[in-house]
């Protein structure tokens, strides 16, 4: 019983962002401006470096 009060309680936490991004429209950025003729670009997040990468299948994969 305890674990499903603690498994409710995080997923009340995890929830209420998504509550607040939903009344904002969702931008949309087409991958072709944002790798601009390349195969790969980094993103900077809360201090940590992201890759973002197109495959030979032309499918993204994002690692840390």
């Amino acid at each position: 019983m305890a674990l499903t009060a603690q498994h409710n309680a995080q997923q009340t936490r995890l929830s209420a962002p998504r509550a607040q991004a939903a009344d904002k429209p969702i931008e949309r950025i087409n991958s072709r401006d944002l790798f601009r003729q390349m195969r790969e670009v980094e993103i900077a997040h809360e201090g940590r470096i992201y890759r973002l990468r197109l495959t030979q299948l032309n499918k993204l994969i994002l690692t840390a």
